[in-house]
């Protein structure tokens, strides 16, 4: 059924976008939605716009059809219900239950764990440990680049502790990040699934090593050990009055909301990552509640499949015209990449088409004199998202962000409509498709609400696709042969060894 679907989509007519807007005076409010986070207009909205893409009435129903013959509606009700949807690892996907939206056994379990988490933070914020000015905090994927993008996003200014995110096992990152703490006001947080990862353990003891050298007598005790194997961290030698355990079931590039937001917490203060949790959860009701093309992930999900199954697209551009999201290219790199760049399907069979697009972005109006060029006159057809907040964050002239929301404004627009031009160098071909999603301020609520958009698109990409979207196994052989290469006695092609000889490895 799925497949009569792809080829009624493939075989349906694709009109520009200027045909669109020409043959639709409604589209705009069709394809352009306001969210509200709440009925308290304070709570924040999120306008995502994506009329500026080739999605019309036609296409968005056929895509309907190829939902209901996914069993969409099925495999959404099992991933909030807790049930088994990682099938090649035997788990559940449960972060929605972190912000309490999933099954009643788990929104219970999250809230017990968040209840721990928060208690540490706040006895650590009164003093309970000494002085605490700075947390370096050491993770790898999903446990540092959710909290690096948060901390980036919503701590600028005034943050409670300042805090390092450790993530690369270079020395020159941990370097870094001993040079900007003092030591005897320093905590570290350990942050591992498995408390096993190699780049976060040798990572760990470096950073203990430092402590001691620098006069700390009890480096553990200065220690937060944040994993779903608390038994492991406190073998290490973490007290485990200091472990903050969460769920076998919380994926790593979903943990942000586990306590591997323990560091988020530290920088805000519990009541702003409370507010960040809730957020979330307000995309978790829409997501679980709403059908169709209403349903804001699944639109989304709609355009992804439309450009990289209908029109060839292999990359998706992300452009945060806020300097505070600088980090977020990169975030969307991991959730999209890792969770949907799959071969096979369900059942393990070859996938059909294409999966996921390469991720990549940038930064606002430096993008602009760097790629962009590519994006109005290359022949490569980029799907594009600008992502910009209507309230400033700076309290510089007004000017400054005027100009850089009509930056971002413009380029929606250039793409779209195109130049045409006497000369071939200076034409524009225009019809090039690009989504807006504009916040109304960038507070923990509407962040964590951005965040869980992605989450969910991401989710439903795998349903259209078919493929399991929670295991990451393509990550496993690289490092597998890093390990035999430390251990020794392995030997590989030919370039291989001569690097390894070249550099004193082998």
């Amino acid at each position: 059924m799925a497949q009569a679907v792809w080829n009624k989509l493939k075989e349906l007519e694709k009109p520009t976008l200027a045909q669109l807007f020409a043959g639709d005076p409604a589209r705009l409010d069709t394809l352009a939605t306001r969210f509200e986070l709440g009925e308290d207009a304070a709570a924040g909205a999120i306008r995502f716009d994506w009329s500026k893409t080739h999605l019309d009435a036609a296409h968005i129903a056929a895509f309907e059809e190829l939902a209901a013959a996914m069993d969409f509606a099925d495999r959404r009700a099992a991933l909030f219900a807790g049930d088994i949807v990682n099938p090649t690892e035997g788990r559940a996907a449960e972060h929605t239950a972190q912000r309490g939206v999933g099954s009643a056994d788990s929104v219970r379990l999250a809230a017990d764990l968040h209840h721990r988490t928060a208690a540490i933070v706040e006895a650590i914020h009164r003093g309970a440990m000494g002085e605490v000015k700075h947390l370096i905090h050491i993770g790898i994927g999903g446990s540092a680049l959710g909290p690096a993008l948060a901390i980036d996003a919503l701590a600028r200014d005034g943050a409670m502790v300042d805090v390092h995110v450790v993530s690369n096992i270079d020395g020159c990152a941990m370097e870094q990040a001993f040079a900007a703490c003092d030591p005897a006001t320093t905590m570290l947080a350990i942050a591992s699934k498995t408390f096993t990862t190699i780049e976060t353990m040798t990572n760990a003891e470096s950073a203990l090593q430092w402590l001691r050298e620098n006069g700390v007598d009890d480096p553990y005790g200065r220690v937060v050990a944040l994993t779903a194997s608390p038994d492991k961290a406190v073998e290490w030698g973490v007290d485990e009055t200091r472990v903050l355990p969460f769920s076998e079931s919380v994926g790593g590039r979903y943990s942000l909301w586990s306590s591997i937001g323990f560091p988020v917490a530290m920088a805000l203060g519990w009541p702003d990552f409370a507010e960040f949790l809730a957020g979330a959860a307000a995309m978790d009701v829409h997501f679980r509640d709403a059908e169709g093309a209403a349903n804001l992930p699944l639109r989304a999900a709609f355009a992804d499949q439309y450009y990289t199954r209908l029109r060839g697209c292999q990359t998706r551009g992300v452009f945060a015209y806020d300097e505070r999201l600088a980090l977020l290219p990169d975030y969307l790199q991991q959730l999209e990449m890792e969770s949907n760049g799959k071969r096979v399907t369900f059942d393990g069979q070859p996938v059909d088409g294409p999966t996921a697009p390469i991720t990549w972005g940038g930064v606002g109006t430096d993008a602009q004199h760097a790629v962009f060029q590519l994006l109005h006159q290359g022949t490569n057809l980029v799907p594009v998202d600008f992502i910009a907040s209507i309230a400033p964050g700076d309290d510089l002239d007004p000017a400054h962000h005027r100009i850089l929301l009509s930056n971002c404004f413009a380029q929606g627009a250039a793409l779209m409509a195109g130049k045409p031009s006497d000369d071939p160098a200076r034409a524009y071909p225009g019809d090039r498709p690009s989504a807006t999603i504009l916040l109304d301020d960038l507070t923990p609520g509407v962040f964590g609400a951005l965040i869980a958009f992605h989450e969910h698109r991401t989710f439903a990409n795998a349903v259209l696709m078919g493929i399991n979207p929670f295991d990451q196994f393509g990550v496993e052989l690289g490092k597998a042969i890093a390990n035999q290469i430390e251990q020794g006695g392995t030997r590989f092609d030919p370039s291989t060894e001569a690097l390894l000889a070249l550099s004193g490895i082998g």
